[in-house]
């Protein structure tokens, strides 16, 4: 027998939000979540001050975007304003988060039935989604607390200010040995092996899958883009395998020892805003990348100020998890 589907009306109420403009709000970083319809970050695009005349809509309901990134769907922990074009759907029965969620999933699914010229205003009521009788078992089973606690911090003292001003211009060349990256092709994975391929990808660390060739390149060191998602950067933690469309730097011995997932991720995040210079018509090749420029804070002999990279990306939120 098939899954049994129903529409969401059948199983949630729908209500419009409060349809405000972000840019008539004060922001305020301790304030209420304000949700829009992004893609990113479950949909909250700022904290603004709670106004005296207008409630907040109240957590544990399920945002949808009526337009923008048309149906992207996400699960409200916390009171919050919403904008434009934005839905919000409250269980008219007890629902589990771990359900919520992954009703998430399944109105997810249904973007590409939808386009910016094609909005959901009017069909949200009417989509199909699994009946709460026949959602799978895992879902019942699953543990949402496995990840309690993984946003805390390395390092609990307060976040240094970020003031550049007075960094420093270095070459990549005078930081890093650059060299393009070797491994088998894309399509001779097989599925089999355990060494990380790497490929010019902007998402999941860069990794497409594994490889039973030996490793050639080194792990502590970072994979930059020069095709494709140009400019993405990714730290590699161990030795690896590449297309030839990233292009590996390695520390300079002399400092190779301080390299760790801190000093990386300062570095990619550094490398990865040099990433509008370039497009698929404009590639970032090994000659070019040597003599890009990176501004690093230094300390008083004017060189790289490790101990502040580390130590800054120590305090930020997830740290401890690296």
């Amino acid at each position: 027998m098939g899954t049994l589907m129903i529409k969401i009306s059948e199983l949630f109420e729908v209500s419009y939000g409060v349809n405000l403009e972000l840019n008539a709000l004060e922001l305020n970083h301790s304030g209420i979540n304000f949700v829009s319809r992004t893609a990113q970050n479950n949909g909250v695009s700022a904290k603004v001050k709670q106004l005296l005349d207008i409630t907040p809509i109240a957590a544990g309901v399920i945002t949808v975007a009526g337009g923008g990134s048309v149906m992207e769907s996400f699960l409200q922990t916390e009171p919050f304003y919403s904008g434009r074009d934005l839905y919000y759907l409250t269980p008219s029965i007890p629902l589990t988060d771990a359900q919520k969620l992954y009703y998430c999933a399944c109105i997810r699914a249904n973007k590409y039935r939808y386009s910016y010229g094609r909005q959901a205003n009017r069909t949200l009521r009417d989509i199909l989604i699994p009946s709460l009788t026949d959602l799978p078992a895992w879902v019942n089973e699953a543990n949402l607390n496995i990840y309690d606690g993984a946003n805390a911090l390395y390092n609990s003292s307060p976040s240094t200010v970020l003031e550049t001003t007075e960094w420093q211009p270095f070459e990549f060349q005078c930081l890093f040995d650059i060299e393009r990256g070797r491994g088998p092709r894309k399509k001779d994975l097989d599925g089999h092996g355990q060494i990380p391929f790497i490929s010019s990808s902007d998402s999941n660390n860069g990794l497409t899958g594994f490889t039973s060739m030996l490793a050639i390149h080194k792990g502590k060191t970072i994979g930059v883009n020069r095709n494709g998602s140009v400019g993405e950067a990714f730290y590699q933690p161990v030795p690896f395998c590449s297309t030839e469309d990233v292009h590996i730097f390695s520390p300079k011995p002399e400092w190779a020892e301080r390299m760790n997932p801190y000093i990386g991720l300062f570095f990619t995040t550094l490398i990865r805003m040099e990433k509008y210079r370039f497009s698929y018509g404009r590639k970032w090749g090994i000659e070019r990348m040597k003599h890009s420029v990176i501004k690093l804070p230094t300390d008083q002999a004017r060189q790289p100020d490790w101990d502040f990279m580390e130590n800054y990306i120590k305090t930020l939120p997830f740290s401890s998890q690296l």
